[in-house]
């Protein structure tokens, strides 16, 4: 069996909501025209957050294993979501912005990215379950 996590969400008035999953918190509220005081995040755009993170965070494991000199890395994601109810996201397009040292490991780099959406980021195979995902990388 795997390996088991756990969340727990709390009200905490109006639209607002406390997550709390190992010993960290963030805060949830709708906007203001759904209820909330938009004094939080979204819940659907936390899979975009989610999304950004896991594969940020293979690539620099990776660069740093390689060796690879690296700066100003930051990943942007953009979700289209779908007009009908439910809606949920159709559309998602990640962009890599980085600075390589040295331009030779721009090879290198493209295959990072891939290890990381081929291989070992759990949360871009989810995200293909119900979207279409795009990927580039831009050099800064």
């Amino acid at each position: 069996m795997g390996e088991i996590q756990n969340t727990v969400v709390t009200h905490t008035g109006k639209m607002s909501f406390e997550v709390l999953q190992n010993d960290h918190t963030i805060k949830l509220d709708a906007a203001v025209e759904g209820g909330g005081e938009g004094a939080g995040m979204r819940p659907k755009a936390l899979i975009l957050s989610a999304l950004a993170g896991c594969t940020a965070m293979d690539i620099v494991s990776l660069l740093n294993k390689m060796k690879i000199p690296f700066s100003n890395f930051v990943v942007k994601v953009d979700g289209e979501l779908t007009e009908e109810h439910p809606k949920f996201y159709h559309k998602v397009a990640l962009v890599y912005f980085i600075h390589l040292e040295n331009e030779t490991d721009i090879d290198k780099m493209e295959k990072v990215v891939h290890l990381s959406q081929e291989k070992y980021c759990g949360v871009s195979e989810m995200v293909r379950k119900f979207a279409q995902l795009e990927f580039k990388i831009e050099y800064v």
